[in-house]
Protein backbone atom coordinates (compact mmCIF):
# COMPACT_ATOMS: atom_id res chain seq x y z
CA UNK A 1 0.00 0.00 0.00
CA UNK A 2 1.10 3.28 -0.41
CA UNK A 3 0.22 6.49 1.25
CA UNK A 4 -0.07 9.71 0.20
CA UNK A 5 2.45 12.25 1.14
CA UNK A 6 0.66 14.62 3.90
CA UNK A 7 3.04 17.55 4.29
CA UNK A 8 1.39 20.24 2.17
CA UNK A 9 2.22 24.25 1.86
CA UNK A 10 -1.12 26.68 0.95
CA UNK A 11 0.46 29.26 -1.14
CA UNK A 12 -2.37 31.97 -1.32
CA UNK A 13 0.13 34.39 -3.06
CA UNK A 14 -1.43 33.54 -6.26
CA UNK A 15 -4.43 34.17 -8.03
CA UNK A 16 -5.52 31.01 -7.44
CA UNK A 17 -5.08 28.42 -4.85
CA UNK A 18 -2.41 26.13 -5.01
CA UNK A 19 -1.46 22.96 -2.85
CA UNK A 20 1.87 22.05 -3.33
CA UNK A 21 3.46 19.11 -1.49
CA UNK A 22 6.78 19.60 -0.05
CA UNK A 23 8.98 16.92 -1.22
CA UNK A 24 11.07 16.72 2.29
CA UNK A 25 8.72 14.25 3.19
CA UNK A 26 10.07 11.14 4.47
CA UNK A 27 7.30 9.51 2.18
CA UNK A 28 7.16 9.04 -1.37
CA UNK A 29 5.32 7.61 -4.05
CA UNK A 30 6.29 3.71 -5.26
CA UNK A 31 8.31 3.93 -8.29
CA UNK A 32 5.48 3.77 -11.56
CA UNK A 33 7.56 0.76 -12.93
CA UNK A 34 6.68 -1.22 -9.81
CA UNK A 35 3.31 0.11 -9.11
CA UNK A 36 2.19 0.04 -12.87
CA UNK A 37 4.81 -3.67 -13.84
CA UNK A 38 6.19 -1.81 -16.88
CA UNK A 39 9.57 -3.40 -18.00
CA UNK A 40 12.82 -1.02 -19.10
CA UNK A 41 13.09 -0.93 -22.69
CA UNK A 42 16.70 -1.32 -24.44
CA UNK A 43 17.92 1.94 -23.87
CA UNK A 44 21.45 3.03 -23.35
CA UNK A 45 22.82 3.67 -19.40
CA UNK A 46 24.05 7.13 -18.48
CA UNK A 47 27.75 6.94 -18.23
CA UNK A 48 30.17 9.41 -16.48
CA UNK A 49 31.43 10.65 -20.10
CA UNK A 50 27.78 11.68 -20.63
CA UNK A 51 27.04 13.78 -17.96
CA UNK A 52 30.70 15.42 -18.78
CA UNK A 53 29.28 15.59 -22.34
CA UNK A 54 26.33 17.66 -21.40
CA UNK A 55 28.36 19.63 -18.77
CA UNK A 56 30.59 20.89 -21.90
CA UNK A 57 27.60 22.09 -23.60
CA UNK A 58 25.62 23.80 -20.40
CA UNK A 59 28.12 24.38 -18.09
CA UNK A 60 28.32 22.48 -14.16
CA UNK A 61 24.91 24.77 -12.84
CA UNK A 62 22.33 23.53 -15.43
CA UNK A 63 23.63 20.03 -15.23
CA UNK A 64 22.16 18.51 -12.26
CA UNK A 65 23.34 15.39 -10.53
CA UNK A 66 22.60 15.56 -6.60
CA UNK A 67 19.88 12.72 -6.13
CA UNK A 68 17.96 15.28 -3.42
CA UNK A 69 18.06 17.89 -6.41
CA UNK A 70 16.72 15.83 -9.10
CA UNK A 71 14.05 14.36 -6.67
CA UNK A 72 11.13 16.61 -7.13
CA UNK A 73 11.57 16.02 -11.31
CA UNK A 74 11.33 12.58 -10.84
CA UNK A 75 7.29 13.07 -9.56
CA UNK A 76 3.92 14.21 -10.40
CA UNK A 77 2.32 17.23 -8.70
CA UNK A 78 -0.42 14.62 -7.66
CA UNK A 79 2.36 12.00 -6.57
CA UNK A 80 0.60 9.12 -8.81
CA UNK A 81 4.15 8.53 -10.44
CA UNK A 82 7.99 8.28 -9.60
CA UNK A 83 10.72 7.89 -11.94
CA UNK A 84 14.15 6.80 -11.25
CA UNK A 85 16.08 9.52 -13.41
CA UNK A 86 19.95 10.89 -12.48
CA UNK A 87 19.99 13.34 -14.24
CA UNK A 88 18.35 16.26 -15.21
CA UNK A 89 19.70 19.34 -17.71
CA UNK A 90 18.17 22.76 -18.13
CA UNK A 91 19.08 24.44 -21.38
CA UNK A 92 18.90 27.73 -22.23
CA UNK A 93 18.46 27.59 -26.40
CA UNK A 94 16.82 25.64 -29.13
CA UNK A 95 20.78 24.80 -29.88
CA UNK A 96 21.40 23.46 -26.60
CA UNK A 97 18.17 21.14 -27.04
CA UNK A 98 19.68 20.31 -30.36
CA UNK A 99 23.09 19.00 -29.27
CA UNK A 100 21.31 17.56 -25.93
CA UNK A 101 18.87 15.47 -28.56
CA UNK A 102 21.56 14.60 -31.89
CA UNK A 103 23.79 13.20 -28.65
CA UNK A 104 21.23 10.83 -26.89
CA UNK A 105 19.81 9.77 -30.27
CA UNK A 106 23.33 8.62 -31.02
CA UNK A 107 23.94 6.89 -28.04
CA UNK A 108 19.97 5.81 -27.58
CA UNK A 109 20.02 7.60 -24.36
CA UNK A 110 15.77 8.47 -23.66
CA UNK A 111 14.47 11.89 -22.89
CA UNK A 112 11.61 12.70 -20.62
CA UNK A 113 10.65 16.95 -22.01
CA UNK A 114 9.28 18.62 -18.74
CA UNK A 115 8.06 21.83 -18.37
CA UNK A 116 6.18 22.70 -15.36
CA UNK A 117 5.45 19.70 -14.79
CA UNK A 118 1.97 20.30 -13.57
CA UNK A 119 0.19 17.15 -15.69
CA UNK A 120 -1.96 14.50 -14.53
CA UNK A 121 -1.33 11.55 -16.18
CA UNK A 122 2.38 10.66 -15.56
CA UNK A 123 3.61 12.35 -18.93
CA UNK A 124 6.08 15.10 -17.96
CA UNK A 125 8.39 12.86 -15.54
CA UNK A 126 10.09 9.83 -15.97
CA UNK A 127 9.49 6.16 -15.71
CA UNK A 128 12.76 4.72 -15.54
CA UNK A 129 16.34 6.62 -16.01
CA UNK A 130 15.35 8.42 -18.48
CA UNK A 131 17.06 12.26 -18.52
CA UNK A 132 14.85 14.92 -18.17
CA UNK A 133 14.93 17.96 -20.06
CA UNK A 134 13.64 20.61 -18.14
CA UNK A 135 12.48 24.10 -19.46
CA UNK A 136 12.61 26.63 -16.75
CA UNK A 137 15.14 28.42 -18.40
CA UNK A 138 13.81 29.23 -21.81
CA UNK A 139 11.20 31.35 -20.56
CA UNK A 140 12.11 34.69 -22.94
CA UNK A 141 9.23 36.62 -24.93
CA UNK A 142 10.69 36.92 -27.89
CA UNK A 143 7.65 39.71 -29.52
CA UNK A 144 4.39 40.45 -29.74
CA UNK A 145 2.22 42.39 -32.06
CA UNK A 146 0.21 44.40 -30.70
CA UNK A 147 -2.12 44.69 -33.89
CA UNK A 148 -2.23 40.82 -35.01
CA UNK A 149 -2.08 39.96 -31.37
CA UNK A 150 0.73 37.55 -32.46
CA UNK A 151 3.18 36.81 -28.98
CA UNK A 152 5.83 34.52 -29.85
CA UNK A 153 7.81 33.09 -26.92
CA UNK A 154 9.90 29.74 -25.56
CA UNK A 155 8.46 27.33 -24.49
CA UNK A 156 9.63 27.53 -20.77
CA UNK A 157 7.44 30.70 -20.46
CA UNK A 158 4.92 30.17 -17.31
CA UNK A 159 1.52 30.98 -18.64
CA UNK A 160 0.36 33.06 -15.58
CA UNK A 161 3.69 35.25 -17.04
CA UNK A 162 2.79 35.43 -20.49
CA UNK A 163 -1.38 36.59 -19.63
CA UNK A 164 -0.06 39.37 -17.22
CA UNK A 165 2.40 40.93 -19.83
CA UNK A 166 -0.10 40.72 -22.95
CA UNK A 167 -2.52 41.90 -20.21
CA UNK A 168 -0.49 45.07 -20.10
CA UNK A 169 -1.00 45.69 -23.62
CA UNK A 170 -4.85 44.83 -23.77
CA UNK A 171 -4.77 41.51 -24.71
CA UNK A 172 -5.54 37.76 -23.24
CA UNK A 173 -4.04 34.43 -22.98
CA UNK A 174 -6.50 32.21 -25.30
CA UNK A 175 -5.99 29.59 -22.01
CA UNK A 176 -6.73 29.70 -18.75
CA UNK A 177 -6.00 27.07 -16.29
CA UNK A 178 -6.02 26.43 -12.82
CA UNK A 179 -2.22 25.42 -13.08
CA UNK A 180 -1.47 29.25 -14.76
CA UNK A 181 1.16 30.01 -12.18
CA UNK A 182 3.42 27.06 -13.02
CA UNK A 183 2.73 25.51 -15.86
CA UNK A 184 4.15 25.95 -19.49
CA UNK A 185 3.38 27.18 -22.68
CA UNK A 186 5.12 24.69 -24.41
CA UNK A 187 3.51 22.11 -22.09
CA UNK A 188 0.24 23.80 -23.14
CA UNK A 189 0.42 22.97 -26.67
CA UNK A 190 2.51 19.58 -26.12
CA UNK A 191 -0.35 18.21 -24.45
CA UNK A 192 -3.21 20.72 -26.31
CA UNK A 193 -4.13 21.57 -22.77
CA UNK A 194 -7.96 22.78 -22.91
CA UNK A 195 -8.76 24.97 -19.63
CA UNK A 196 -11.57 26.99 -18.64
CA UNK A 197 -12.60 29.39 -21.36
CA UNK A 198 -12.58 26.51 -24.74
CA UNK A 199 -16.24 27.53 -24.81
CA UNK A 200 -15.13 31.13 -26.06
CA UNK A 201 -11.66 30.95 -27.06
CA UNK A 202 -11.36 27.35 -28.79
CA UNK A 203 -8.22 24.85 -28.29
CA UNK A 204 -5.28 25.36 -29.42
CA UNK A 205 -5.15 24.03 -32.17
CA UNK A 206 -6.61 27.24 -33.70
CA UNK A 207 -4.93 29.61 -31.57
CA UNK A 208 -1.35 28.11 -31.98
CA UNK A 209 0.08 29.96 -35.14
CA UNK A 210 3.38 28.40 -35.52
CA UNK A 211 5.74 26.33 -33.23
CA UNK A 212 9.26 25.64 -33.54
CA UNK A 213 10.56 22.21 -32.50
CA UNK A 214 13.26 19.93 -32.18
CA UNK A 215 13.20 15.96 -33.95
CA UNK A 216 14.82 12.97 -32.03
CA UNK A 217 17.90 13.13 -34.04
CA UNK A 218 18.50 17.40 -33.34
CA UNK A 219 16.91 18.51 -36.55
CA UNK A 220 15.71 21.91 -35.37
CA UNK A 221 11.51 22.21 -37.49
CA UNK A 222 10.92 26.09 -37.93
CA UNK A 223 7.72 26.18 -38.34
CA UNK A 224 7.68 29.59 -36.63
CA UNK A 225 4.98 31.66 -38.63
CA UNK A 226 2.60 34.55 -37.54
CA UNK A 227 0.17 34.40 -40.18
CA UNK A 228 -3.82 33.43 -39.33
CA UNK A 229 -3.89 31.65 -43.00
CA UNK A 230 -0.85 29.38 -44.32
CA UNK A 231 -2.38 26.80 -46.95
CA UNK A 232 0.96 25.59 -47.64
CA UNK A 233 1.00 21.83 -47.87
CA UNK A 234 1.15 19.60 -44.64
CA UNK A 235 0.29 21.49 -41.00
CA UNK A 236 3.35 20.30 -39.52
CA UNK A 237 2.72 22.03 -36.73
CA UNK A 238 -0.50 20.54 -35.33
CA UNK A 239 1.56 16.92 -35.31
CA UNK A 240 2.87 18.69 -32.12
CA UNK A 241 0.43 19.58 -30.70
CA UNK A 242 -0.95 16.90 -28.08
CA UNK A 243 1.58 14.79 -28.90
CA UNK A 244 3.26 15.14 -25.25
CA UNK A 245 6.66 15.28 -26.19
CA UNK A 246 6.83 11.91 -28.63
CA UNK A 247 6.97 13.32 -32.13
CA UNK A 248 9.46 16.56 -31.02
CA UNK A 249 10.07 18.59 -28.30
CA UNK A 250 8.61 22.43 -28.74
CA UNK A 251 11.10 24.72 -28.26
CA UNK A 252 9.24 28.20 -29.67
CA UNK A 253 5.54 28.54 -30.09
CA UNK A 254 3.63 31.38 -31.57
CA UNK A 255 0.27 31.88 -30.39
CA UNK A 256 -2.85 34.18 -31.06
CA UNK A 257 -3.80 36.70 -28.23
CA UNK A 258 -7.39 37.81 -28.53
CA UNK A 259 -8.37 41.46 -26.90
CA UNK A 260 -8.62 41.97 -23.71
CA UNK A 261 -12.10 42.29 -22.78
CA UNK A 262 -13.50 45.65 -21.52
CA UNK A 263 -16.14 43.82 -19.04
CA UNK A 264 -15.66 40.59 -17.19
CA UNK A 265 -19.42 39.92 -15.20
CA UNK A 266 -19.06 36.29 -13.25
CA UNK A 267 -22.24 34.70 -11.85
CA UNK A 268 -22.35 31.37 -9.36
CA UNK A 269 -25.90 29.87 -8.95
CA UNK A 270 -26.87 26.72 -6.67
CA UNK A 271 -28.84 24.00 -8.76
CA UNK A 272 -30.86 21.28 -7.67
CA UNK A 273 -30.40 18.44 -10.42
CA UNK A 274 -28.03 17.35 -13.25
CA UNK A 275 -31.10 18.13 -15.84
CA UNK A 276 -31.60 21.95 -14.47
CA UNK A 277 -27.84 22.19 -15.39
CA UNK A 278 -28.43 21.02 -19.15
CA UNK A 279 -31.32 23.36 -19.16
CA UNK A 280 -29.60 26.68 -17.86
CA UNK A 281 -27.04 25.63 -20.34
CA UNK A 282 -29.40 25.60 -22.99
CA UNK A 283 -30.56 29.32 -21.72
CA UNK A 284 -27.11 30.43 -21.45
CA UNK A 285 -26.48 29.81 -25.09
CA UNK A 286 -29.69 31.73 -26.08
CA UNK A 287 -29.38 34.41 -23.22
CA UNK A 288 -25.68 35.39 -23.35
CA UNK A 289 -24.57 34.01 -27.00
CA UNK A 290 -22.35 36.33 -28.18
CA UNK A 291 -20.62 37.38 -24.36
CA UNK A 292 -20.30 33.89 -23.17
CA UNK A 293 -16.92 32.54 -22.01
CA UNK A 294 -17.29 29.62 -19.70
CA UNK A 295 -20.26 27.26 -18.02
CA UNK A 296 -18.62 25.53 -15.60
CA UNK A 297 -20.39 22.71 -12.60
CA UNK A 298 -19.02 21.34 -9.90
CA UNK A 299 -21.58 18.71 -7.71
CA UNK A 300 -21.63 19.51 -4.08
CA UNK A 301 -19.20 17.30 -3.10
CA UNK A 302 -16.52 18.85 -5.25
CA UNK A 303 -17.17 22.44 -3.77
CA UNK A 304 -18.21 21.24 0.08
CA UNK A 305 -14.32 19.08 0.12
CA UNK A 306 -12.51 22.50 -1.71
CA UNK A 307 -13.57 24.70 0.82
CA UNK A 308 -13.31 22.94 4.17
CA UNK A 309 -9.99 22.07 2.98
CA UNK A 310 -8.57 24.81 1.52
CA UNK A 311 -10.54 26.98 4.23
CA UNK A 312 -12.52 29.18 1.56
CA UNK A 313 -15.69 30.75 1.69
CA UNK A 314 -18.69 30.04 -0.09
CA UNK A 315 -20.54 32.97 -1.21
CA UNK A 316 -24.03 31.28 -1.57
CA UNK A 317 -25.35 28.08 0.58
CA UNK A 318 -24.78 24.37 0.20
CA UNK A 319 -26.98 23.11 -3.23
CA UNK A 320 -26.60 19.33 -4.77
CA UNK A 321 -25.01 21.17 -7.87
CA UNK A 322 -23.28 24.31 -8.39
CA UNK A 323 -22.82 26.56 -11.93
CA UNK A 324 -20.13 29.26 -12.63
CA UNK A 325 -20.69 31.12 -15.58
CA UNK A 326 -18.26 33.83 -17.01
CA UNK A 327 -19.43 36.15 -19.85
CA UNK A 328 -16.63 38.46 -21.88
CA UNK A 329 -18.14 41.75 -23.53
CA UNK A 330 -16.97 45.14 -24.32
CA UNK A 331 -19.96 46.96 -22.15
CA UNK A 332 -20.41 46.10 -18.42
CA UNK A 333 -23.30 47.63 -17.79
CA UNK A 334 -25.07 46.03 -20.69
CA UNK A 335 -23.40 42.60 -19.77
CA UNK A 336 -23.71 43.07 -15.99
CA UNK A 337 -27.66 43.25 -17.30
CA UNK A 338 -27.51 40.23 -19.63
CA UNK A 339 -26.17 38.31 -16.59
CA UNK A 340 -28.41 39.50 -13.64
CA UNK A 341 -31.68 38.90 -16.16
CA UNK A 342 -30.41 35.19 -16.57
CA UNK A 343 -30.05 35.28 -12.77
CA UNK A 344 -33.59 36.51 -12.37
CA UNK A 345 -35.08 34.48 -15.13
CA UNK A 346 -33.39 31.38 -13.63
CA UNK A 347 -34.44 31.90 -10.33
CA UNK A 348 -38.33 32.72 -11.65
CA UNK A 349 -38.72 29.05 -13.22
CA UNK A 350 -37.04 27.09 -10.51
CA UNK A 351 -33.79 26.55 -12.66
CA UNK A 352 -32.19 28.35 -10.11
CA UNK A 353 -32.35 28.13 -6.47
CA UNK A 354 -29.89 30.68 -5.62
CA UNK A 355 -26.99 32.79 -6.98
CA UNK A 356 -24.98 35.94 -6.88
CA UNK A 357 -23.87 38.21 -9.96
CA UNK A 358 -20.26 39.91 -9.75
CA UNK A 359 -18.17 42.48 -11.87
CA UNK A 360 -15.78 43.14 -8.93
CA UNK A 361 -12.27 41.39 -9.43
CA UNK A 362 -12.01 40.74 -6.04
CA UNK A 363 -15.27 38.67 -5.66
CA UNK A 364 -14.91 37.10 -9.32
CA UNK A 365 -11.40 35.91 -7.84
CA UNK A 366 -12.72 34.50 -4.81
CA UNK A 367 -15.29 32.29 -6.85
CA UNK A 368 -12.94 31.20 -9.60
CA UNK A 369 -10.04 30.35 -6.75
CA UNK A 370 -12.98 27.48 -5.42
CA UNK A 371 -13.10 26.01 -8.69
CA UNK A 372 -9.61 25.78 -9.98
CA UNK A 373 -8.53 24.18 -6.61
CA UNK A 374 -10.95 21.81 -6.62
CA UNK A 375 -8.22 19.21 -8.21
CA UNK A 376 -5.54 20.13 -5.75
CA UNK A 377 -8.35 20.23 -2.70
CA UNK A 378 -8.68 16.21 -3.25
CA UNK A 379 -4.96 15.73 -2.18
CA UNK A 380 -5.53 16.78 1.15
CA UNK A 381 -8.19 13.87 1.99
CA UNK A 382 -5.89 11.19 1.12
CA UNK A 383 -4.99 9.52 -2.41
CA UNK A 384 -6.42 10.44 -5.73
CA UNK A 385 -7.44 8.33 -8.88
CA UNK A 386 -8.13 11.86 -11.16
CA UNK A 387 -9.90 10.80 -14.41
CA UNK A 388 -10.69 13.47 -17.47
CA UNK A 389 -13.25 12.43 -19.39
CA UNK A 390 -15.42 13.95 -22.70
CA UNK A 391 -19.16 12.39 -23.16
CA UNK A 392 -22.14 13.49 -24.60
CA UNK A 393 -24.04 16.15 -22.54
CA UNK A 394 -27.05 14.15 -22.06
CA UNK A 395 -24.92 11.20 -20.26
CA UNK A 396 -22.79 14.33 -18.42
CA UNK A 397 -23.04 13.16 -14.68
CA UNK A 398 -23.89 9.85 -15.42
CA UNK A 399 -20.40 7.88 -14.71
CA UNK A 400 -20.35 9.65 -11.42
CA UNK A 401 -23.40 7.91 -10.39
CA UNK A 402 -22.51 4.79 -11.87
CA UNK A 403 -19.12 5.20 -9.65
CA UNK A 404 -20.89 5.84 -6.51
CA UNK A 405 -22.78 2.90 -7.03
CA UNK A 406 -20.25 0.89 -7.87
CA UNK A 407 -18.17 1.80 -4.61
CA UNK A 408 -20.74 1.88 -2.17
CA UNK A 409 -19.01 -0.40 -0.02
CA UNK A 410 -15.70 0.76 -0.22
CA UNK A 411 -14.52 3.63 1.55
CA UNK A 412 -14.33 6.53 -1.09
CA UNK A 413 -15.71 9.54 -1.76
CA UNK A 414 -16.57 10.20 -6.01
CA UNK A 415 -16.53 14.09 -7.03
CA UNK A 416 -18.10 15.12 -10.34
CA UNK A 417 -16.73 19.13 -12.24
CA UNK A 418 -16.22 20.18 -15.28
CA UNK A 419 -16.44 22.24 -18.21
CA UNK A 420 -19.80 21.63 -19.38
CA UNK A 421 -19.68 24.06 -22.31
CA UNK A 422 -17.11 21.34 -24.18
CA UNK A 423 -18.91 18.34 -22.84
CA UNK A 424 -15.41 17.53 -20.70
CA UNK A 425 -16.33 16.55 -16.94
CA UNK A 426 -13.39 15.68 -14.69
CA UNK A 427 -14.01 13.04 -12.04
CA UNK A 428 -11.68 12.75 -8.91
CA UNK A 429 -12.14 9.06 -6.63
CA UNK A 430 -10.99 10.22 -3.47
CA UNK A 431 -9.57 7.02 -1.17
CA UNK A 432 -7.84 6.68 2.55
CA UNK A 433 -4.62 5.57 0.04
CA UNK A 434 -3.75 3.64 -2.99
CA UNK A 435 -4.24 -0.20 -3.35
CA UNK A 436 -4.14 -2.58 -6.47
CA UNK A 437 -7.68 -3.48 -5.48
CA UNK A 438 -9.29 -0.12 -5.98
CA UNK A 439 -7.24 0.19 -9.05
CA UNK A 440 -8.86 -2.77 -10.96
CA UNK A 441 -12.16 -1.40 -9.62
CA UNK A 442 -11.75 1.72 -11.47
CA UNK A 443 -10.10 0.84 -14.92
CA UNK A 444 -10.77 -0.27 -17.05
CA UNK A 445 -14.35 -0.33 -16.30
CA UNK A 446 -14.53 3.74 -16.21
CA UNK A 447 -13.26 3.35 -20.20
CA UNK A 448 -15.31 1.26 -21.05
CA UNK A 449 -18.10 3.30 -20.02
CA UNK A 450 -17.33 6.16 -21.56
CA UNK A 451 -16.44 3.85 -24.93
CA UNK A 452 -20.23 2.90 -24.75
CA UNK A 453 -20.74 6.53 -25.16
CA UNK A 454 -18.44 6.65 -27.73
CA UNK A 455 -16.78 9.59 -26.14
CA UNK A 456 -13.18 10.18 -25.16
CA UNK A 457 -11.20 8.66 -22.12
CA UNK A 458 -8.95 11.96 -21.98
CA UNK A 459 -10.58 15.14 -22.69
CA UNK A 460 -7.63 17.26 -21.58
CA UNK A 461 -5.39 16.30 -19.79
CA UNK A 462 -3.61 13.21 -22.78
CA UNK A 463 -2.71 10.15 -22.69
CA UNK A 464 0.54 10.66 -20.80
CA UNK A 465 1.75 7.38 -19.06
CA UNK A 466 -1.52 6.87 -17.22
CA UNK A 467 -3.57 5.41 -20.58
CA UNK A 468 -1.76 4.42 -23.07
CA UNK A 469 -3.06 0.90 -22.56
CA UNK A 470 -6.40 2.27 -22.93
CA UNK A 471 -5.99 4.35 -25.81
CA UNK A 472 -7.78 1.59 -28.30
CA UNK A 473 -11.38 2.59 -26.18
CA UNK A 474 -11.32 6.12 -28.23
CA UNK A 475 -8.99 5.00 -31.33
CA UNK A 476 -9.42 2.38 -33.64
CA UNK A 477 -6.80 0.26 -34.79
CA UNK A 478 -6.23 2.16 -38.37
CA UNK A 479 -5.38 5.46 -36.14
CA UNK A 480 -3.19 3.88 -33.62
CA UNK A 481 -1.27 2.76 -36.57
CA UNK A 482 -0.84 5.48 -38.06
CA UNK A 483 0.12 6.94 -35.30
CA UNK A 484 2.80 4.33 -34.62
CA UNK A 485 4.24 5.20 -38.46
CA UNK A 486 4.11 8.67 -37.84
CA UNK A 487 6.01 8.03 -34.39
CA UNK A 488 8.50 5.63 -35.71
CA UNK A 489 9.03 7.86 -38.60
CA UNK A 490 10.23 10.71 -36.34
CA UNK A 491 11.67 9.26 -33.90
CA UNK A 492 13.03 5.89 -35.20
CA UNK A 493 15.25 4.79 -31.64
CA UNK A 494 11.88 5.85 -29.80
CA UNK A 495 13.96 7.86 -27.48
CA UNK A 496 11.34 10.76 -27.10
CA UNK A 497 9.41 9.89 -24.18
CA UNK A 498 9.17 6.20 -23.88
CA UNK A 499 6.48 4.75 -22.02
CA UNK A 500 3.76 7.47 -22.95
CA UNK A 501 0.44 8.00 -25.33
CA UNK A 502 1.67 5.17 -27.70
CA UNK A 503 0.67 1.49 -26.15
CA UNK A 504 3.24 -0.89 -27.01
Amino acid sequence: MIRPLSLFIFNLNKQNVKTQVKFASTVLPQFSSEKYGVKRKSFGVLQPRDIDYFKSILGEDRVVTDESDVLPFNIDWIKNCRGQSKVVLKPKTTEEVSKILSYCNGKRLAVCPQGGNTGLVGGSVPVFDEIVLNFNLMNKIISLDEISGALVCESGCVLENLDDYVRERNLIMPLDLGAKGSCHIGGNVSTNAGGLRLLRYGNLHGSVLGLEAVKADGTVLDCLRTLKKDNTGYHLKHLFIGSEGTLGVVTKVAIHCPALPKAVSLGFFGVENFENILNLYKRAKTSLGEILSAFEMADNGSVSSTVKNLKLSNPISDYPFYVLVETHGSDETHDSEKLSRFLSEGMESGVIVDGTVTSEPAKMKTIWNIRESIAGAGLVEGYSFKYDVSIPLRNYYDLVELLRDRLKDHQAKVYGYGHVGDGNIHINVIVPEYTKNMYSMLEPYIFEEVAKLKGSISAEHGVGFRKPQFIHYSKDESALQLMKDLKKSMDPNGILNPYKVLPD
